[in-house]
């Protein structure tokens, strides 16, 4: 392992904790002496890295370093690419544009080697086999989602009946035939799943929902209501 894949190898392994950990852990782990290890930390908090800590008492990476894209791997640009070709066909017009906008802004900055395995990588995307219909717009769903807040929603089911509904959204699935809100359903008292192309009508509310999104993702992961056993409303 050359210094430079080394010194991201221990980026890598400071992400993934987020409380102090040992040097001796970190150099276990990197298979390196304790005092290689304190080198690296001293050369990585040089170039900016915020990692606070000391001998004895443990290292932790503050959030909002970045990675320089110059360092990523093959195997992890063709993941990337990967993912936002995906993005691209399957998601709404906004979340398709800003993937097209980071992966543009990816490929600016890569050196040339790298940028033309990003052009030229093999790995496809199928057709999209989803229907349209969608009257709605999933960006308010998204902001719902992210500031925790109600929405109203003109539902009709795959019978065609019609409800009102308030409910507490989840998360939004994306998939090759649908898209799907994951919410609770105040009507229902549960989780219900509402496809997008039968949403009429919705409506962001200023109030609130009384739980933390995070805690009922889980909640809605760990019961019947998840996602293998998923009711639509």
């Amino acid at each position: 392992m050359t210094r430079s894949e080394r010194l991201l190898a221990l980026l890598q392994l400071l992400r993934r904790h987020r409380h102090p950990v040992s040097g001796a852990t970190l150099a276990g782990e990197l298979g390196v002496s304790i005092r290689t290890l304190y080198r690296d930390i001293a050369t990585l908090q040089a170039q900016g890295a915020d990692i606070e800590g000391e001998p004895g008492v443990g290292y932790v990476l503050r959030p909002g370093f970045m990675l320089p894209p110059l360092m990523f791997s093959q195997g992890e640009l063709e993941a990337l690419v990967l993912g936002f070709r995906w993005v691209q066909k399957f998601a709404d017009a906004p979340v398709t544009k800003a993937a097209t906008d980071a992966l543009a802004k990816i490929s600016a900055v890569l050196p040339a080697e790298l940028a033309a395995e990003l052009e030229n990588t093999a790995l496809l995307v199928g057709p999209r086999r989803i229907v349209d219909g969608e009257i709605v717009d999933l960006a308010v769903i998204r902001a719902a989602i992210r500031r925790e807040r109600k929405l109203r929603l003109s539902y009709c089911d795959a019978s065609g009946a019609r409800s009102e509904r308030v409910v507490w959204p989840v998360a939004l699935g994306y998939f090759e035939e649908t898209r799907m809100l994951v919410a609770w359903c105040e009507w229902r008292q549960g989780y219900r799943h509402f496809r997008t192309e039968r949403m009429a009508a919705i409506a962001l509310l200023e109030e609130r929902f009384p739980r933390r999104r995070a805690a009922m993702l889980k909640e809605w992961r760990e019961t019947d209501a998840g996602p293998r056993r998923a009711r639509q409303a």
